[in-house]
């Protein structure tokens, strides 16, 4: 008995604010969107920002868009 397994691949949301990496990681993940956008905020807010903002821009840049047909 075989099973045919899809994958998942982590997207950049078409529900976005600014470059849909945390809608995106928030719906791999099913989890609210403005839950993960809020922690990911505090989170780069008490490490000084830097790190958080460079990790979100290498997302950006790294992970590719939602195709269209997928929803």
């Amino acid at each position: 008995m075989e099973r045919e397994v899809k994958s998942k691949k982590l997207y950049r949301s078409r529900d976005r604010i600014l470059g849909g990496v945390l809608a995106g990681f928030a719906e791999y993940i099913h989890a609210d969107k403005m839950i993960i956008r809020l922690v990911y905020f505090l989170l780069s807010l008490f490490s000084a920002g830097f790190p958080g903002l460079l990790v979100y821009i290498i997302f950006w840049i790294v992970t590719p868009e939602k195709p269209l047909g997928e929803e």
